[in-house]
């Protein structure tokens, strides 16, 4: 058995060439596997060589990382001035939410984080999960808002920074999504009335920049109301941001529900199912499954959006951080501001992305080849 048919011995196994595996072979595979790559691999690799020493000289080995006055962060050959970061970070995070409550938005941001990771895991892609975020939405409105169980109460007009930020994504996206699938739906009715309803809506919000609805919302919507009535501001501005999500999530699952093969609906509809069972069981999981890049695109882009606020009067991450600039002493120091608060929106929005490839390459096991 260790000799082949015609009486030879048997052929050793023999290791790729040493170049093509490992380290090298990555290098040489994705840096230089043709002349251009190989140009632009010497291109950056000669800017990073220029600029990546300088900067971190600049950020972390000359940086002022403490200080109660700026007069350290100006003396000559002084780096970055992180100790303005240090000084301003409560109002960075949390605007201008009273100080010795600071701990209830604190609190209210961690509830929020913990359901979105927790909502990442498919083990509790069930009924449940629905209650948790029911349970876990009303305790951040108790938290952010007070006015019971012994909590002081602030108005919504004083909350600011980052719970600000996450509050109007997670519940723009919570209340969006659903409205969006119902759009899509109809978008694609048989029947001529909820068609036509769909598609306009849709048309006329995506026809509307995001700062429009939000005027609209904060300005001219309260001109229509009885006299002695008003709606809050925040509310508002979160129906709006709802509104105009919606429009948009309805496209992106139309266009999921017409790559759906028409074979898949007519097995559904041998089977006997109705047509909310068709959608639930056969359809929608199909299309959702092939548009889970330009949604979560979608929702990154709804997270960076909620710095239009300001228009209205909200605070939110990023116009919270440049509320600080306002303070004299600090003045100047943009640059790490901007750098800083670049950073936190890099973070969520990068753990959006590379959760959704993870979420893609599961979800597509059964179908690759």
């Amino acid at each position: 058995m260790a000799e082949i048919a015609h009486g030879g011995p048997a052929a050793t196994p023999m290791r790729p060439p040493a170049i093509e595996i490992g380290v090298a072979g990555w290098v040489r595979k994705n840096l230089f596997n043709g002349v251009w790559n190989s140009l632009l691999t010497i291109v950056a690799g000669y800017v990073l060589l220029t600029t990546v020493p300088g900067l971190l000289d600049w950020a972390i080995f000359r940086a002022v990382w403490s200080a109660d006055t700026s007069a350290p962060c100006k003396v000559e050959g002084a780096g970055a001035c992180w100790a303005f970061i240090a000084d301003k970070h409560r109002l960075i995070f949390f605007g201008t939410y009273p100080y010795v409550e600071q701990w209830r938005p604190l609190l209210a941001t961690g509830i929020l984080l913990v359901l979105i990771v927790g909502s990442c895991d498919r083990r509790f892609w069930n009924r449940s999960l629905m209650i948790y975020w029911a349970v876990g939405l009303v305790l951040v409105a108790v938290l952010m808002w007070g006015g019971v169980f012994g909590l002081t109460y602030v108005s919504n007009l004083d909350w600011g920074g980052l719970p600000l930020t996450l509050i109007m994504a997670v519940v723009g996206c919570v209340f969006a999504f659903p409205i969006g699938l119902v759009l899509a739906l109809g978008r694609r009715s048989h029947m001529p009335i909820i068609r036509w309803l769909s598609v306009s809506y849709i048309e006329l919000i995506r026809g509307v920049p995001l700062i429009t609805v939000l005027i609209t919302a904060s300005v001219i919507f309260p001109l229509f109301l009885p006299a002695g009535v008003s709606i809050d501001k925040l509310l508002r501005a979160q129906v709006g941001l709802i509104l105009f999500e919606a429009a948009y999530i309805a496209e992106i699952v139309r266009g999921g529900l017409q790559a759906v093969p028409r074979g898949q609906h007519e097995a559904a509809d041998s089977l006997g199912l109705s047509f909310f069972q068709k959608q639930r069981k056969i359809v929608l999981p199909q299309a959702l499954r092939m548009v889970i890049p330009p949604l979560v695109g979608n929702f990154i882009g709804l997270f960076k959006s909620t710095t239009l606020v300001i228009v209205i009067g909200l605070f939110d991450l990023l116009n919270s951080a440049k509320a600080a600039l306002t303070d004299l002493n600090w003045r100047g120091f943009s640059i790490e501001l901007y750098i800083f608060t670049a950073a936190i929106y890099f973070i969520f929005c990068y753990s959006m992305s590379k959760y959704s490839q993870a979420l893609e390459r599961d979800l597509n096991k059964g179908t690759r080849r």
